[in-house]
């Protein structure tokens, strides 16, 4: 059942065997041993993709759960959660490194047996894709089949570095950015407008532009750092820069209060695994501290 289980949520004999440590001709006889025993089809075989027949949707939910309910017997036997099995987390790279990385001792401490594997990267497209098991993002989610726990918010900060702003002069307002080398993220990422607040309280946004740009914001704030230019970039991401005098905070007037949150997504299913249900816990607990 976990076999099979795996193969549904990572698109393929092949991926699941990886995460199993199996062969796909193994993974692939699993299956058909348990096709066999149901007497039924579970998966509709091709070159390209592997989707479930009737019977495997069916077959699924149930299977999930019948592992699920394992998994919380195991955990009663141990006096608590007792997991071992491989927890997959998606996450923007920047929040993975500047948030998510400090927290992994306390959750290795608490779960030893599972296993994490972390897939990062900016692009929004299916965000569990790939047999992933929780997705962390920024704004609005592009499928409204997923189900969103909101875990903590971020906020962004115009910020410069001492030399370049020896060099060309400090912008003293939004509109003198237009005058300025302006480093952002590329055009189709989600945060290359900055906000902004005028006089009336009123929300403005530009798009601020430069000669160079990125889509990563760890490469953003490295520019930032060399002096390259001014950049937006998230608070938790810069803070200990911010505290050293290494970049220096602009214009905090006109910042925007606006706050982006960030959220933990999970498939919308009934029942949610045991392993997906201790680490959003987990974050929850982490992240329930007042932001400063």
């Amino acid at each position: 059942m976990l076999v099979f289980v795996r193969a549904v949520e990572d698109g393929s004999f092949s991926a699941a065997g990886r995460s199993l440590s199996l062969s796909p001709s193994a993974v692939s006889k699993m299956i058909a041993r348990v096709e066999n025993r149901l007497g039924v089809v579970l998966f509709n075989r091709s070159l390209r993709n592997l989707t479930l027949t009737p019977e495997g949707e069916a077959f699924y939910p149930a299977a999930r759960q019948a592992i699920e309910a394992v998994e919380e017997a195991e955990a009663a036997a141990f006096g608590g959660v007792a997991l071992r099995d491989v927890l997959r987390v998606r996450s923007m790279p920047t929040f993975a490194i500047h948030q998510l990385a400090p927290l992994v001792p306390a959750f290795r401490r608490q779960h030893p047996g599972l296993r994490l594997e972390f897939i990062l990267g900016n692009e929004a497209g299916n965000l569990l894709e790939g047999g992933v098991d929780v997705a962390l993002y920024i704004g609005e989610l592009p499928d409204s089949s997923l189900i969103a726990r909101r875990i903590t918010i971020m906020r962004w900060i115009i910020c410069a570095a001492p030399a370049y702003l020896a060099e060309h002069g400090a912008p003293s307002s939004p509109a003198d950015l237009a005058d300025h080398e302006c480093l952002n993220f590329n055009k189709r990422m989600p945060w290359s407008t900055w906000t902004f607040r005028d006089s009336e309280h009123s929300v403005r946004r530009i798009r601020a532009s430069g000669s160079v740009t990125a889509n990563q914001g760890q490469m953003l704030m490295a520019l930032a750092l060399a002096g390259v230019g001014i950049a937006r970039l998230a608070e938790f991401q810069i803070a200990g820069d911010l505290a050293a005098g290494r970049l220096v905070r602009l214009f905090p007037e006109h910042e925007s209060k606006m706050e982006e949150s960030i959220y933990a997504v999970h498939q919308s299913k009934r029942h949610v695994s045991q392993r997906v249900r201790v680490f959003l816990d987990f974050l929850e607990t982490s992240f329930s501290r007042p932001a400063t």
